[in-house]
């Protein structure tokens, strides 16, 4: 595990990860590409995470089972958290020293749109995958 801190753009929001784990995973649902302008590169940091600037902090609830967060000064887009566990996959951009780590996975990879690829070899899950494994958590209309 990697230990590594983070800030938004206007520094108002500064972030200690404690438990990094090195493999990071990308994602290429709708609701990421959409928030992000591109797929979602994320550190899956667990829940040993100290934020400084917590009243700079703008939570959307965009799933069944996790929430985004961004600083609402600048806009940074700082993680995606899990509802039942509380643990965070921070965006990979606001940590400036992150060396070490290797892209692992892909999420709804059955979603990934024709205009990019990664040569990486990943693990890959799709869609039906995604939403299998969060099956208690999710509804029948879920988006993601």
């Amino acid at each position: 595990m990697l230990k590594a801190k983070a800030q938004c753009l206007c520094g108002a929001v500064t972030i200690m990860a404690n438990q990094i784990n090195p493999k990071f995973t990308v994602c290429h649902c709708d609701s990421c590409r959409g928030w992000s302008g591109a797929p979602f590169f994320a550190v899956q940091c667990g829940t040993d995470v100290v934020i400084e600037g917590q009243v700079h902090i703008k939570e959307y609830d965009s799933s069944a089972w996790a929430s985004r967060s961004f600083c609402a000064e600048c806009g940074t887009h700082l993680f995606y958290k899990l509802k039942e566990s509380g643990a965070y996959n921070m965006s990979v951009g606001i940590f400036s020293n992150l060396d070490g780590i290797e892209m692992d996975m892909q999420y709804f990879s059955d979603q990934r749109p024709d205009y990019y690829c990664f040569s990486n070899e990943t693990k890959e899950m799709t869609r039906a995958e995604i939403i299998a494994y969060f099956a208690s958590a999710v509804s029948t209309t879920a988006k993601e």
